[in-house]
């Protein structure tokens, strides 16, 4: 498994348990949907996974060994990219060319290398033309594209999709659905787009009441 949760159990400061005992896998290349209402605590799982929570119990695997701290999240955020439900709040270089190479340099490549990464994340998302834009001049779904350029630049096995199409004209979202469909990427995606989520996945989790189930592929228990 590239990605696990193992009796997870999480809470905000002051709050009810978000996570109660959540079990999770993610298989090489399997693409899943993850379910629930709003408030389920989804976001929470999926930053979980990154690191960017820490869990009060359980603990997060990455290719079968637990991470329990900074540096084993560091190795996970090299394979495994995040894109927040606010795209807001990962665009923070001053245009759209050095936000989306900002990660391959952050890897350690070259300029020439990230800026090259960079050119064809935003040539396959179709907004190339965007590249020279200052990012506080973008639309809603001009910085969710860029903020997924930004980790496709990185090259990652997996993708943590957080209401990927939202803001997104029809043909922004065919070009999502492409680019996702294109190179073996592995991904969970949470998403209220009924449509999206049965051309993009095979498969889905709901969370509810604190607790995960796996539901049988093709179950349409999507809220």
């Amino acid at each position: 498994m590239v990605l696990e949760l193992r009796a997870v159990e999480f809470a905000y400061p002051g709050g009810e348990a978000v996570l109660r005992g959540i079990d999770f896998h993610l298989a090489e290349g399997q693409r899943v949907a993850l379910l629930g209402a709003n408030g389920a605590g989804k976001s929470t799982l999926l930053m979980l996974l990154v690191g960017l929570l820490r869990p009060q119990g359980g603990e997060v695997l990455f290719r079968g060994r637990p991470c329990r701290g900074e540096e084993d999240f560091h190795l996970v955020r090299q394979e495994v990219g995040l894109l927040f439900q606010d795209p807001e709040d990962q665009l923070f270089c001053p245009t759209v060319e050095e936000d989306v190479a900002f990660g391959p340099l952050n890897l350690g490549l070259s300029h020439q290398e990230a800026a090259r990464r960079a050119e064809e994340a935003l040539r396959d998302l179709g907004i190339a033309h965007l590249a020279p834009r200052p990012v506080q001049k973008l639309s809603g779904g001009e910085k969710r594209l860029v903020a997924l350029a930004g980790l496709l630049a990185m090259r990652p096995r997996v993708l943590l999709l957080d209401e990927p199409t939202a803001g997104l004209e029809e043909a922004a979202r065919e070009r999502l659905l492409r680019c996702l469909n294109h190179g073996g990427l592995g991904y969970v995606v949470v998403s209220h787009d009924r449509e999206f989520l049965a051309q993009s996945t095979r498969g889905a989790w709901l969370l509810q009441d604190g607790r995960l189930r796996r539901l049988k592929e093709g179950t349409d228990e999507r809220n």
